[in-house]
């Protein structure tokens, strides 16, 4: 395939006054021998020259190029920002330089173990090759936000949205972070290269599970956090009851036998674990009244 080819047309500016001069010269001869035949056909003949000038000219703004085509056969790309003048039958095609920003609507997708999920990423990309932006795809621009959707599609396919279904996976889109948005960046790389485009980053902007079951995870990952709660605080509990007994032997309080250190450890277990405030029972008798 043909590469990108740089242009160095003439200045405007000569084509400017070169416009002016034919222009006068015309309207002269039209108004001084316009009672010869050949006058009249010497100043539409400069006119009709003066004015196929003009389509030459060519303005290229800061970040911005112009591909240019005669007959169908590519001559090259004008990049530097300035006034030219070019063959006025030179087909001039405008292609942005500037860095773009693509924010993708969240997509529906199915993670790795089936879930689905709602993704949406943000991409910066600009054109690096305007020979392939122009001519080896139909409009880079729907190019670049397909392809994006593709991608994305890929992506959630190979990770799990997090790691309750498989306590092994290390990597999640969830918790991937720079690794994820590395993949995603190789991968839109490799898809945009046909179209000359470069991409600068491109990351995940939006994760969430889909509406039908956002409910249902919720809830799971709630639980989740209550079990986790709970097994913190009932090895917390065993570590203070076994404290206790140690300290109560160990100085000599109170001599207790089997019976009485289970309902103590009952007791301060039921203290300890409980989500409420214990209620104090003063007993007058003994335990087994």
């Amino acid at each position: 395939m043909e590469k990108d080819r740089i242009s160095s047309p003439s200045g405007g500016y000569a084509g400017v006054a070169a416009f002016i001069v034919l222009l006068a010269a015309g309207i002269y001869l039209l108004a001084i021998y316009n009672h010869t035949l050949a006058g009249i056909i010497g100043g539409i003949v400069l006119l009709l020259i003066a004015f196929f000038i003009l389509p030459g000219l060519l303005v290229i703004n800061p970040n911005e190029a112009s591909v240019l085509i005669l007959f169908g056969a590519y001559k090259g790309t004008v990049k530097s920002n300035g006034f030219y003048w070019l063959n006025p039958f030179l087909v001039k095609k405008k292609v942005s330089l500037r860095a773009r920003n693509l924010t993708s609507d969240p997509l529906k997708v199915n993670d790795k173990l089936g879930n689905p999920i709602m993704i949406g990423i943000v991409l910066v990309w600009k054109v690096e090759d305007t020979f392939k932006a122009a001519f080896a795809v139909d409009d880079y621009a729907h190019f670049v936000q397909i392809q994006s959707e593709s991608a994305v599609r890929k992506l959630a396919g190979h990770y799990a949205y997090d790691n309750f279904d498989d306590e092994q996976t290390e990597i999640t889109l969830r918790s991937g972070g720079e690794e994820v948005n590395h993949v995603l960046e190789k991968e839109l790389t490799e898809r945009l290269h046909i179209a000359g485009i470069n991409v600068i980053e491109a990351r995940i902007a939006h994760l969430a599970y889909a509406p039908e079951i956002a409910g249902a995870m919720l809830r799971r990952q709630q639980a989740t956090a209550v079990v986790a709660a709970r097994t913190k605080i009932v090895e917390g509990a065993v570590s203070m009851v076994e404290l206790a007994l140690h300290k109560l032997s160990d100085n000599k309080i109170v001599d207790l036998d089997e019976e009485r250190k289970a309902t103590m450890v009952s007791n301060l277990m039921v203290v300890l674990c409980s989500d409420k405030d214990a209620t104090p029972v003063v007993n007058a008798g003994t335990l087994y009244q």
